[in-house]
């Protein structure tokens, strides 16, 4: 299929690296470059989005329906994360530090053994989310930071209101940053001038506009995902980041909460939601169920594969 197509774009994506390899410093088997983008998502050479697969460390606070899907694995992170990378063939891995968020939490020698262990049990790159609470993040992200040092980690998220814990690891460790803001182009901009301003490089910021679920707020997300690459296009230095979007509120609607055991319907939420936000600019994908990344991976191969004239 051919598609007549004039760009009339500027700029482009800056360009971050996620993971080292041996040759970089780090373990990784590979290491990505992403961005570098100079037109819209599917036209000319533009990266494909890299795919993540999402783990917890206490998956009593995980969706059911996943849990029901991968029952043997997840009371055992590393192989979870081992089976993520040699079965599932994630290009990435994300650790979501779900014990972070328990009442009076403070475990926080397990949650570098927790990575430690992770770093050890697959050689993808490897992207952390630590908890809703600055204090509590500030002591992890150290943690997190100082164990994966030179491994080039991804750590989030940042948001307006508690983003310099997150910063602080990032900048003494050579990690980068994910920016979080509320479905909104002005404060993600904000975001990244209060990141650059902490000392966060930009080719170490990605943006993250949150992905509302498919019929719970999604087209906010791609409305805002748009504007921010044509801003980025356009010229617009402090918007000119990747872009990632977990949509992870897809397995928690009451359609998906009220079906439990039906993952046939949670893998097409997921995945319809993921393909919308790699249309609307976002280079990393996250996704928790493990039905949907064989999929996914396919329809972004066929969207990829596009002849553009």
């Amino acid at each position: 299929m051919t598609i007549s197509y004039t760009p009339g774009w500027t700029a482009s994506i800056r360009e971050v690296v996620i993971g080292a390899t041996a040759a970089e410093g780090g373990t990784r088997r590979i290491s990505y470059r992403i961005g570098g983008e100079s037109d819209l998502p599917c036209i000319g050479l533009g990266q494909k989005p890299l795919i993540a697969f999402e783990i917890c460390d206490d998956p009593a606070l995980w969706p059911d329906v996943v849990r029901s899907a991968c029952t043997k694995l997840i009371d055992n992170p590393p192989a979870w994360a081992a089976y993520v990378d040699t079965t599932l063939q994630a290009d990435l891995i994300r650790l979501n530090l779900t014990s972070t968020r328990r009442r009076n939490f403070d475990a926080y020698d397990s949650v570098g053994k927790t990575v430690t262990a992770i770093l050890a049990a697959t050689s993808l790159p490897l992207i952390i989310e630590g908890s809703a609470d600055a204090e509590i993040d500030s002591e992890v992200f150290q943690r997190c930071g100082e164990v994966g040092e030179k491994e080039r980690l991804v750590l989030g998220t940042a948001e307006a209101a508690r983003y310099r814990s997150v910063a602080a690891a990032a900048i003494a460790y050579g990690h980068s940053v994910i920016a979080q803001s509320p479905i909104d182009v002005n404060l993600a901009k904000q975001l990244n001038i209060l990141l650059r301003e902490a000392g966060v490089p930009d080719d170490r910021i990605i943006i993250d506009p949150y992905t509302g679920a498919l019929g719970y707020g999604f087209e906010y997300t791609y409305s805002t995902m748009e504007r921010i690459r044509f801003a980025a296009l356009k010229g617009d230095a402090d918007l000119a980041m990747p872009m990632i979007c977990a949509p992870t509120d897809t397995l928690t609607i009451k359609e998906i909460r009220g079906a439990v055991h039906n993952h046939e319907t949670a893998v097409s939420w997921e995945v319809a939601t993921s393909i919308a936000a790699a249309l609307a600019g976002a280079t990393i994908l996250v996704v928790r169920h493990p039905g949907s990344l064989a999929r996914l991976r396919k329809a972004i191969d066929s969207l990829w594969n596009l002849e553009v004239a």
